[in-house]
């Protein structure tokens, strides 16, 4: 999940979200690092952050609109392009 760069990109801190979403810092910064969330709150932070959902999950570029070329996957672990060959 990319919500602490969701925030930057977005120009929040962490206490505005959690004004936002009326909870205290500590239950935000407990999100933030968390390796999983539910649905429901994933969705109250998506809501206060004024984005849908998906961003999210989705990177910067595919954010952007960056085109995807369909012959490109990208490694989610170094995010280092590779052109694919028939």
């Amino acid at each position: 999940m990319r919500i602490k760069e969701v925030l930057k990109e977005n120009g929040y801190t962490q206490q505005m979200l959690a004004d936002k979403m009326n909870v205290s810092l500590s239950a935000v910064k407990q999100m933030v690092s968390a390796e999983s969330l539910t649905t429901s709150t994933l969705e109250k932070i998506a809501t206060a952050l004024n984005v849908p959902m998906w961003q999210l999950f989705a990177s910067k570029e595919e954010v952007q609109g960056e085109p995807a070329d369909p012959n490109t996957i990208t490694c989610p672990k170094c995010g280092t392009k590779f052109k694919m060959e028939e």
